[in-house]
């Protein structure tokens, strides 16, 4: 044993446990690196060797299969850590640094426990006191070292890998509906159920523009999804379920789908709690991208334009962009309605009447965010048959210069590509007068070079009479473009947007995907009127007011003479009685309906017209109370003698509400029956009680 390790070791170094780390970083090296986990349980005899009992040797290998790079969820690592920290530990064992830890920050920190705790640490090389600066100097050096190491070896793998995906060849997992052949060529999947599966996904699509629509047919239609097992049991085996709606986005975003090859589109990342995380990166930062790579079930450019689509409905889940994505509903400007007081986007909420689903704009930003009242609202059909009228009568001017401006374009693209065809054709018929040429000067008897001359002088001419061919076909083509006929449906286009905006089949999502097109939002702020400010796409504004709606009430209006008898009645009868008096007079409200209590409550309301309540308070009507008060018995009594007609009363509500008049220079003279002296009460004047007492 060298003298320095013998002085390094000491009694209170053995009075304390020795402890052996073992760590392999993957669970194939524990298996096929049998050596190397050998090497470091041999380190238990090193330990003896320095004068420590094998019984008080402990070996941690519960980190065994798990990488050193960091501390994280290696429980031997932090169960050595403890017991290096309360000073259990003599001595620490280790094949190399490298295996007790990959990351500067954990090693240094293991260091500088030590060397507070007297702990060494030993390796192949030799031992190690981290008290002292030299052994402790050595000891960082040895922990850069080992991470440098791993940087380098991560470097060189990703290197590699980096490099065959360049290439387009790296072999990466393919997602269903597509498979590699034995050559490692991606092709699409030979089972026609997965491929045809897979083009109906893309076709909904296609056709509803929703990640939603998509689960939602599939799920109407009782159509099932392939999924492919990736790993475990059954790994390969196709399994088939119903697809959900993260399903249907993992789908849409994979570019293979559209034969291009991609790699980097995801990066890995540490969240708070330091577990790694996958975060996805935009596609401008995609370390690989090879479109038409392979054959797909669409093409980049549908790729590219299913991208932007969701990102216009993912854009309906943020306060500031809610409902941007054109849906089933008839409210024209769903998604584009701003509020003129707050600025929120107005949402759309939909009542029935006569059998139909009616829109309504409201601002409910407040009741959403912080428990307030409604912004404003209106009715959503006046505003949006403003903006149809707006957007026809905007767009039938712009439709005749486009019109114009198409027949133009259509003028100068046959021009351009009539002149380039003739280009082509003079080039064709020099080359084959060259190779006629080239065929006269060679002598006859040279067969060789004769025949290969002959050759290329009937191929020359035989091009040349397909470029001539074609190109009066497209000369003729051509001029039906530009014929009479043609320009007339050139400037038919100028009505096409109305017929088409009008037409009873185009559905409510086709309207807002064309208002879309060419209006970016409306701005509404209700008052006296309803004002609309229309942002057109490119920044010109417009505004133009809307007369508000009138109440439901209003714009149902009771007939005037209706009213003038509901004013009438009111002197004599309660709503009740009139309610059943409109009734036996066949009169009818706007529906047809018959009239009850709570309609005639809504016409008087509406109206402004007087209750009976206050039309008995006007002529003096006294309440029970007040009753009571004057004749100074209870109130209960009031309304008893009401009842049996000692009292007058008139009804204004039902057969509990009335009024009664005013009793005058009367006194109340109680009987004396059972409950009231055996007579019942009864009123007389004053005078007469005054005179019976005398």
């Amino acid at each position: 044993m060298p003298i320095d390790v013998a002085m390094k070791v000491c009694a209170d170094h053995l009075r304390r446990d020795a402890f052996l780390y073992v760590r392999q970083s993957s669970l194939r090296q524990v298996f096929e690196n049998t050596e190397s986990t050998k090497r470091q349980y041999a380190l238990r005899d090193r330990a003896v060797a320095l004068g420590w009992p094998i019984e008080r040797v402990h070996v941690i290998d519960s980190d065994l299969g798990i990488s050193g790079a960091q501390s994280q969820d290696r429980d031997g690592f932090q169960h050595l850590v403890t017991e290096v920290a309360m000073g259990h530990a003599g001595i620490v064992l280790g094949l190399e640094v490298s295996r007790l830890a990959r990351n500067n920050a954990d090693w240094h920190r293991l260091i500088e426990l030590a060397a507070l705790s007297h702990t060494l640490i030993l390796d192949e090389d030799g031992i190690y006191d981290p008290a002292h600066f030299n052994d402790r100097l050595l000891l960082g050096l040895k922990g850069t070292m080992s991470e440098a190491e791993l940087h380098i070896l991560k470097s060189r793998l990703q290197g590699g890998i980096l490099n065959k995906a360049r290439r387009g060849e790296l072999e990466m997992p393919l997602p269903i509906g597509l498979t590699y052949t034995a050559d490692g060529r991606a092709v699409l999947d030979p089972d026609r159920q997965i491929q045809d599966t897979v083009r109906l996904l893309f076709d909904t699509f296609r056709e509803t523009g929703s990640a939603c629509a998509v689960v939602r047919r599939l799920r109407g239609q009782k159509i099932l999804f392939p999924r492919r097992i990736r790993r475990g049991i059954g790994k390969g085996d196709v399994l088939w379920s119903a697809i959900d709606h993260s399903r249907v986005l993992q789908i849409l975003h994979n570019p293979r789908y559209a034969g291009a090859f991609a790699y980097g589109r995801t990066r890995t990342a540490y969240n708070a709690k330091l577990k790694t995380v996958q975060l996805r990166v935009q596609q401008s930062d995609w370390q690989v991208l090879i479109p038409d790579a392979h054959e797909g079930y669409i093409s980049w450019t549908e790729y590219e334009r299913n991208q932007t689509a969701l990102v216009h409905n993912a854009s309906g889940f943020s306060p500031g962009l809610r409902g941007r994505m054109p849906r089933h509903g008839s409210a024209l400007l769903q998604g584009r309605m701003l509020c003129g007081r707050c600025g929120a986007r107005m949402r759309v909420h939909y009542e029935p009447l006569h059998g139909r689903l009616q829109p309504y704009y409201v601002c409910n930003e407040a009741v959403v965010r912080e428990a307030g009242k409604h912004c404003q609202w209106v009715r959503g059909a006046p505003v949006d048959e403003a903006i149809s009228a707006l957007l026809l009568q905007t767009v039938a001017p712009a439709a005749i210069e486009v019109a114009l401006a198409v027949q133009q374009e259509i003028a100068q693209r046959v021009e351009q590509a009539a002149a380039l065809r003739e280009s082509q054709l003079q080039r064709a018929r020099y080359e084959a007068e060259l190779a006629r040429r080239r065929y006269l000067k060679v002598d006859p008897e040279n067969r060789l070079v004769a025949d290969a001359l002959e050759a290329d002088w009937n191929a020359r001419l035989r091009q040349l009479d397909t470029l001539q061919r074609e190109h009066e076909r497209q000369r003729e083509a051509d001029r039906t473009l530009l014929d009479e006929p043609a320009r007339r449906r050139i400037m038919a286009l100028a009505s096409d947007f109305p017929r088409v905006w009008n037409e009873e089949h185009t559905s409510a999502v086709e309207r807002k995907r064309m208002l879309g097109l060419l209006i970016e939002d409306v701005t509404l702020t209700v008052g006296q009127q309803v004002d609309v400010h229309v942002r057109w796409r490119g920044g010109r504004t417009q505004s133009l007011a809307v007369e508000r709606p009138q109440p439901m009430s209003r714009v149902r209006k009771t007939r005037p003479e209706v009213v003038s008898l509901i004013d009438g009645l009111l002197e004599t009868s309660t709503d009740r009685q009139i309610a059943a008096r409109l009734n036996e007079l066949d009169h009818r409200n706007w529906r047809g309906e018959s009239f009850t209590m709570k309609k005639v409550i809504l016409i008087r309301q509406t109206y402004a017209l007087k209750s009976r309540f206050d039309r008995l308070r006007e002529r003096g009507m006294l309440t029970g109370e007040e009753m009571a008060k004057q004749l100074n018995v209870s109130t209960t009594t009031i309304h008893q003698l009401g009842r049996q007609g000692v009292l007058k009363r008139h009804l204004y509500g039902n057969n509990c509400r009335c009024l009664y008049e005013p009793p005058g220079d009367v006194k109340l003279i109680k009987g004396a029956g059972s409950r009231y002296g055996g007579r019942p009460p009864r009123l007389i004047p004053a005078q007469q009680t005054e005179q019976g007492a005398l």
